[in-house]
């Protein structure tokens, strides 16, 4: 029986460990709380300003401008009017991301050798163990708030928190992709119930 040389074995083998090494994209349902006032009808429908919460750097933060514009686009649907700085009510907003490294759970490929004898005589038996899940991906989560108060100053009339973990290899991966599907979690059925925790899928 003709024996197939070990370099062309692992030839042969590269391409299906390439195609199997790929872990799976990843992506959770957003996680989001919402307060809302006390008083029946606090939270005005009418002009609103939309702007950083305070301590927010919008100038350094280069994902900044696309949260800002899609919770504006989810304010103008919820029935407010997105305005200037003139405005009596402002929507402030906090935007924090960060990103978890993934991790090799093991060596990808391990290979034993062992005697072996049978019919056709004694020989080397070859044995590969094989890991196709891969490496993880990075996962970047993602925590937005947002609070409506009035633009004068006075106590939150609004708020909401949205949290969601995306790996680098879905299609949430991109900031605008993220932003776009958080501000949607956070403004369905606005204002939603006080104290309420949903997860939006």
């Amino acid at each position: 029986m003709a024996r197939i040389p070990h370099l062309l074995l692992a030839a042969g083998m590269a391409p299906l460990l390439a195609s199997c090494a790929s872990a799976p994209a990843y992506y959770s349902p957003v996680e989001v709380t919402r307060f809302v006032a006390p008083t029946p009808g606090s939270v005005p429908k009418g002009p609103i300003g939309v702007r950083p919460a305070p301590g927010e750097d919008a100038a350094a933060d280069r994902d900044y401008a696309v949260f800002q514009s899609a919770i504006a686009e989810q304010l103008g649907q919820s029935g407010f009017q997105v305005a200037g700085d003139a405005a009596p009510y402002v929507a402030l907003i906090s935007v924090e991301r960060w990103v978890q490294e993934g991790e090799q759970r093991r060596g990808p490929v391990s290979v034993g050798g062992g005697a072996s004898t049978g019919t056709f005589g004694s020989g080397v038996g070859l044995g590969i163990g094989i890991d196709l899940s891969g490496p993880e991906p990075e996962r970047t989560e993602t925590e937005l708030s947002v609070s409506i108060r009035p633009a004068a100053g006075g106590a939150a009339l609004w708020e909401g928190r949205a949290r969601f973990t995306a790996s680098a290899n879905s299609d949430f991966a991109a900031t605008q992709a993220a932003a776009a599907r958080m501000s949607e979690a956070l403004f369905r059925g606005f204002p939603g119930n006080s104290g309420e925790t949903i997860e939006v899928e």
